[in-house]
């Protein structure tokens, strides 16, 4: 018997009107963590790729966790606290809090499943109210530091549907459980999941997933106008 109801988030032009990934990028930049003009047209080429649908995903995550490498966590912690202030809660946006409370208030099972590495997306999770985050996961060693790695399978195309899958199975439930399942997204990148869900949602969506919205007949929603 249907358990209950699901509604997934993609986080990055979704349910931010940004890209938090390119955003704390851009934010090592002006930490001077990074070689500032190197890494900006780096972070701009994998953003584009991303957009386009053609990311390799083991390369740009192996650029985008090395700034991490070598810091403690309280640095660490202190400037996420920073990017959070100055670059992420200014950008909440109230139609987007809305939505994911909506779900909650119906007693859905609500998850944020991004692309993005869990450093950058934990706090932001938060400051949504969701308390349930499938992210890439980083790894890290005995004293705590990261690696620069990552660990298990990247929440990214097919693989959100396979981390979602396991992260239900740790909620004692299966696909078959869950009555009706939303998933909301802007990325072509995101059909696998899209395509799982009995009601996929594009949210401003990118071209690609623009036309596919169209031909399936799903609802498109702008909650940035």
């Amino acid at each position: 018997m249907p358990h209950r109801n699901l509604a997934l988030f993609d986080l990055d032009n979704t349910l931010l009107p940004f890209d938090s990934d390119h955003a704390w990028g851009e934010f090592c930049v002006r930490l001077g963590w990074v070689d500032g003009e190197q890494h900006r047209q780096a972070n701009d080429r994998f953003y584009a790729e991303y957009r386009a649908g053609t990311l390799d995903l083991p390369s740009y995550l192996r650029f985008s966790l090395a700034p991490l490498v070598g810091r403690s966590p309280l640095e660490l912690e202190r400037a996420h606290a920073e990017f959070m202030r100055d670059v992420v809660l200014p950008q909440l946006r109230p139609a987007a809090l809305d939505l994911v409370r909506r779900h909650q208030a119906q007693g859905d099972l609500c998850a944020i499943v991004t692309a993005t590495n869990d450093f950058v997306t934990g706090p932001i999770a938060r400051a949504f109210g969701v308390q349930h985050l499938i992210a890439v996961q980083t790894e890290r060693d005995a004293r705590g530091q990261y690696t620069g790695g990552w660990v298990g399978v990247p929440s990214f195309r097919e693989g959100k549907v396979q981390r979602t899958t396991e992260w239900l199975r740790e909620q004692s439930l299966q696909w078959g459980d869950v009555a009706r399942s939303w998933f909301y997204s802007d990325s072509i990148n995101d059909r696998p999941l899209l395509e799982h869900v009995s009601h996929p949602v594009a949210v401003h969506p990118d071209p690609l997933l623009a036309e596919l919205a169209a031909q399936r007949g799903w609802p498109v929603l702008n909650l940035f106008p």
